[in-house]
């Protein structure tokens, strides 16, 4: 197997892609990654890759291109199948943002498993092993026969709120819902605070009512923990029944900024300070919405795939409570390969 991974990108998040391969000192593999004009799929491979360790890296989300969620999975699948039927030795799909993760398991009958779909289709493609960022949840790395790396943004996000001075004391973590409470209970711990829990319900998809809120607020700063935003309906309702209990901020933190449909101006127009998300899902103009912050796990990324190259562990990446371990690291030292 080569030395050196080669990294290619679809088009639903090049910039990170480029920024990952730039930490690593390496340059994306040059690829024809468009459409046909009857609008299927395009794929070509311009460069040798037998018997390489190759990443393959792609976002399942809507590209900023604006090809759809779908047209992303195709990209991935096709990018995977190419580069397999070109005698690559090893294949890791880093899919930073897991699409369809929310339909992990059947609520009711005659519903299909999306999440076990899409893990089907990449291991029947070729994929050896992926990659990926805060899954919605932990259980769909059952879905897979190989191995999965589900790195965590949490270290990233802990570094940003204290450099604003949002620990100790003066906030309190909270859980949006019941689900998320252990991922609350992570950042709580790192940020040395206290912990709510909000109670909802959802009548519908997509849409959820506070039913209580849980533990004290009153007179803190909230920092609302959450995997992913969609719609934001719910974190803009959750916002005002915390203020209602007396919290004096209220600031959201998630993963993946997915802002469906008008998130966006639901959020701007919400009584949130700030909403800081990361950019495992690009976001094009965020430089007109100053209330929104997106912060960059292209280090966390670019260390997982050295380590995945050079056989050492990811998990210890994580392992050790000093949050700087995972996103303060000296450049990776790797041969560069020629462009």
């Amino acid at each position: 197997m080569s030395q050196n991974p080669l990294i290619f990108s679809g088009n639903s998040n090049p910039q990170l892609a480029e920024e990952t391969a730039k930490r690593l000192k390496l340059h994306i593999g040059k690829a024809l990654v468009s459409q046909f004009k009857n609008e299927e799929c395009r794929i070509e491979i311009s460069e040798n890759v037998r018997g390489s360790e190759v990443f393959v890296m792609q976002s399942t989300c809507k590209a900023p291109n604006g090809n759809s969620v779908n047209d992303s999975i195709m990209e991935l699948l096709l990018m995977i199948d190419a580069l397999k039927r070109a005698s690559a030795g090893r294949i890791t799909a880093v899919v930073p943002y897991y699409g369809y993760a929310k339909q992990d398991k059947k609520t009711k009958g005659r519903e299909p498993i999306s999440a076990k779909v899409v893990a089907n289709l990449l291991k029947i493609v070729g994929s050896k092993r992926m990659v990926t960022m805060d899954l919605h949840a932990a259980q769909i790395q059952g879905f897979f026969d190989g191995p999965v790396d589900n790195l965590t943004a949490m270290p990233t996000l802990c570094n940003y709120l204290k450099k604003e001075g949002l620990c100790d004391d003066r906030i309190v973590v909270v859980s949006p819902d019941a689900g998320g409470v252990h991922r609350a209970e992570l950042f709580a711990k790192r940020l040395r605070s206290s912990l709510a829990i909000v109670f909802k319900r959802r009548p519908e998809p997509d849409i959820a009512e506070v039913t209580d809120i849980v533990g004290d607020v009153d007179g803190k700063i909230a920092v609302v923990v959450d995997d992913m935003i969609s719609t934001g309906g719910t974190l803009a309702r959750a916002a005002e029944a915390i203020l209602k209990r007396g919290a004096t901020k209220v600031y959201t933190v998630a993963t993946h900024g997915i802002f469906a449909d008008d998130a966006i101006k639901v959020l701007d127009e919400s009584q949130i300070e700030k909403v800081i998300v990361t950019n495992t899902i690009p976001f094009a103009d965020i430089e007109e919405h100053p209330k929104f912050v997106a912060l960059s796990i292209a280090q966390i990324l670019a260390d997982a795939i050295n380590r995945i190259t050079t056989n050492r562990s990811v998990s210890e990446l994580f392992t050790d409570d000093d949050e700087k371990k995972a996103v303060e690291l000296s450049p990776i030292e790797m041969p560069a390969v020629p462009a």
